[in-house]
Parts: C-alpha cells; structure tokens; sequence
C-alpha cells in the first residue's frame, strides 16, 4: 500500500510559490527522497500551503522522511507547522 506525507506550512506568499516553480521546471528531485509524486497545494489569502509526497512501500517513505526533515529550513515553502503519515487508501487521476 502506498503511504502520503503531508507537511502543512504558515508564511507561503506567491513570491514563493512562484520561486519554487521555477526550481521544480529544472526537472531536478531533492536528494534522498523516493517519492513517486508531489503535489503542492496553495491558499495564497491564508498564506498557507499543503504538501503531499506519495511513497511506495514503508521503506521509502522511512528514507524520504529523514532527508526531508534533515533539510534546511530555506528549502521549503514555509514555516512547518505539522507532518502526518497516511495509507493511501484510494488514488484516481479523472
């Protein structure tokens, strides 16, 4: 069964969010992190953002875990206000 990470962020202005997808078009992943998907949700009047790494098995999502906490503050969205694993219990693409 796949697993989720999902990291909530205070402090996400588009000036941001803009950045970072300018670094995500590079095509470059973070290292240590054996994701199979991102995704990166935005609510700029809150400035708040949500983000969502899909891992395969329980040993990826154990790698991609310590590399993403190990990671300078600079490097994400926001300031991390909470992390939560989640089975996947039902994924489509409509």
């Amino acid at each position: 069964m796949a697993l989720a990470r999902v990291v909530t962020f205070d402090g996400v202005d588009d000036a941001r969010i803009k950045e970072m997808q300018q670094q995500s078009s590079s095509g470059e992943r973070p290292e240590g992190v054996p994701a199979t998907e991102f995704m990166l949700l935005h609510d700029p009047a809150a400035g708040k953002a949500v983000a969502v790494l899909f891992f395969d098995s329980e040993d990826d999502y154990r790698k991609g875990d310590e590399a993403l906490n190990a990671m300078p503050a600079g490097e994400t969205p926001g300031e991390r206000t909470s992390v939560a694993k989640f089975d996947v219990a039902l994924r489509m693409t409509v």
